[in-house]
């Protein structure tokens, strides 16, 4: 049920505190954009750039900021990019919807007094917004933008070096998230590391988004930060990196294969369970009875002794050299193990378990006398590596049916410091959530896009632009990837303009389509603005050649029949893989408005004191 206006939060209250959020990220947003200095409880400094960070080091008390926070948030963490975007466009929207609300001419005659009527048209705004993304922002990108991907030189924007003409689409893709996050310094390193990441984890048959959902889940374990070393060392290597040392001394066996197991349980038998208690009696009276205790406590300890001999022999039968214990083992184990030339690693955490029993083929086994052949793995090797100031214990696993055909590698990320480290492996974590947004755009099921693909991409393009079958067969080739550096709002807000345009020409009555892509369209150029800050000449040139390169393209390719824009559109609606990251980009431009429009329907005003409070 909609709240009363009176009820609403002013707008002007809701504007300052995204202002004030908007000031604590501008100042590292963009490729030239600065870091932020933290400073720990522990007095330990880092610098960092990542909005996500930024923002969850923020102490809000503000409810208002704390929702538009958790809203961020939310975003990225699916996306894996887009926090500090998330906040300017947020901003940008406010003041135009302000701005435009203020100069509705009948904004006073519907309520008294006037604030009320303006928050009722920028209600009805932002309402409009919504719904427009909802509907037409999905296909107004795949006809207005994804085009010119296959089109615009990358290098003309963001790049001062040609970057070869062979480049792979997914590294495209990759360089433009990285020059953004990392700056133009590593975007082409970070780019190919990441590649070969994917080419290694890659199964041939299955659908990319499957090695990156693995990716995803398993990054953490995936990959080992190393301070002190310069970012060029960064590497990936052959095999896993279990993060713990050996808790015996490593035996170096040149003759492969090595047979390992997955231990959960204790191998020596404990004296007690858990809820059980030991009763010792004292006194003249229970000697006799103390010394029967006594002789069991000692037989115990003996049959305790012989059967952990026992179950050493049994793991030397069958041929186990590397124990890989989900929890501590007594002195006495690593004792006899070390004489049996066993290796034993410890507290292995449950992640790195499961991970090594998924490439490896192998299951755990919580008794030693339970050992089958499913749970023994074949290693090629088994061996310490020393990475920065710590030894960790590194394996290589033998080719097998019972594990998946991939060319099993972990990620060394090197940097200068434990901040810088950080800083990339989030930047590489949330490459990978992009790549995963954009391979499966999240906010509608096939079935919904199909049905609004039949519904609206014909219409819109018809309404549109006069090049739009032409623009639908780029969509269907592969590469269509727009450079950064702020391409993609350049080329959103040309498209929205000629939306508005053309639907207010056809439609008299359409006239609020119009207002709603002015709106958008003229927030959008707040990103590139920010972009080029240091340097607005810049922006004003890069514009002036997009658009020149839009109006050439588009007189190139000249007009197409009705057919054949059908027969485009319905092959683009069968593609099974996005060309470009269209649901990723129009993602978060939903969510701001969805964001904003929950904000004007708040129950309580926040108050403009409050605001000060967001401190670090």
């Amino acid at each position: 049920m909609m709240l009363p206006v009176a009820q609403l939060p002013h707008l002007e209250h809701v504007l300052q505190t995204v202002s004030v959020l908007e000031s604590v990220v501008l100042s590292s947003f963009g490729p030239e954009g600065g870091q932020v200095l933290f400073t720990r409880d522990t007095g330990q400094a880092m610098l960092s750039r990542s909005g996500t960070k930024i923002l969850t080091a923020l102490r809000l008390e503000n409810p208002l900021a704390r929702m538009i926070v958790a809203s961020v948030l939310n975003h990225s963490t699916v996306t894996g990019d887009g926090s500090k975007t998330f906040i300017l466009l947020l901003a940008s929207l406010l003041r135009m919807i302000h701005a435009t609300a203020c100069k509705e001419p009948n904004v006073s005659h519907t309520y008294n007094p006037r604030k009320a009527a303006v928050a009722s048209t920028a209600r009805h705004l932002a309402k409009r917004l919504l719904e427009f993304a909802l509907e037409d922002l999905d296909d107004l990108i795949a006809v207005g933008v994804v085009p010119y991907g296959c089109c615009l030189p990358r290098e003309d924007f963001t790049l001062k070096t040609r970057p070869p003409k062979s480049i792979p689409c997914v590294q495209k893709l990759l360089a433009s998230f990285f020059h953004s996050r990392l700056g133009q310094t590593h975007c082409d390193f970070f780019s190919h590391l990441t590649c070969e990441l994917l080419d290694n984890w890659k199964l041939k048959n299955d659908h990319p988004s499957v090695a990156l959902q693995f990716i995803n889940d398993n990054l953490p374990t995936l990959h080992t930060p190393v301070s002190g070393f310069p970012i060029s060392c960064s590497r990936l290597i052959e095999g896993q990196v279990i993060h713990r040392d050996f808790a015996t001394s490593c035996i170096r066996s040149d003759k492969p294969p090595v047979a390992a197991v997955i231990l959960t349980g204790c191998l020596q038998p404990t004296l007690l369970r858990a809820g059980e208690v030991l009763e010792l009696g004292c006194g003249d009276q229970q000697t006799a009875e103390n010394s029967r205790k006594e002789r069991s406590i000692v037989q115990f300890s003996a049959w305790a002794e012989k059967s952990l001999e026992c179950a050493i022999a049994n793991l030397q039968s069958v041929g186990v050299s590397v124990i890989l214990s989900a929890v501590k083992q007594s002195a006495a184990v690593l004792a006899l193990a070390a004489q049996a030339k066993i290796c034993i690693v410890e507290c292995v955490s449950e992640d790195e378990l499961s991970l090594f029993a998924h490439l490896s083929g192998a299951k755990p086994v919580a008794d030693c006398w339970m050992i089958e052949p499913d749970n023994i793995a074949t290693l090629t090797f088994c061996r310490p590596i020393l990475l920065g100031a710590h030894r960790y214990v590194h394996v290589a696993f033998h080719d097998s049916d019972k594990r998946p055909v991939v060319k099993p590698c972990s990620l060394i990320i090197c940097g200068a410091g434990e901040g810088q480290t950080d800083q990339y492996a989030c930047a590489l974590h949330d490459a990978i959530r992009m790549l995963l947004s954009t391979w499966e755009p999240t906010g509608m099921t096939a079935s919904k896009r199909t049905l609004q693909c039949n519904k609206s991409k014909s219409s819109i393009a018809e309404k549109q632009i006069p090049n739009s079958t032409s623009s639908q067969r780029c969509l269907s080739m592969p590469g269509c990837v727009v450079p950064a550096g702020g391409i993609f709002e350049f080329l959103l807000h040309h498209a929205l303009l000629q939306h508005g345009h053309s639907c207010s020409a056809s439609d008299e009555t359409d006239m609020d389509i119009l207002a709603v892509s002015q709106l958008l369209a003229n927030a959008l150029l707040s990103v590139p603005r920010q972009i080029y800050s240091h340097s607005p000449r810049c922006f004003l040139q890069t514009q002036t050649r997009l658009l020149r390169l839009v109006q050439s393209h588009s007189q190139r390719s000249g007009f197409a029949d009705k057919l054949e824009q059908d027969t485009v559109l319905k092959e683009c609606e069968d593609t099974s893989e996005c060309t470009l990251d269209e649901g990723y980009r129009a993602c978060i431009y939903i969510k701001i408005l969805t964001c904003h429009q929950r904000r004007l329907c708040l129950t309580q005003a926040s108050s403009p004191s409050a605001v000060n409070t967001i401190c670090f």
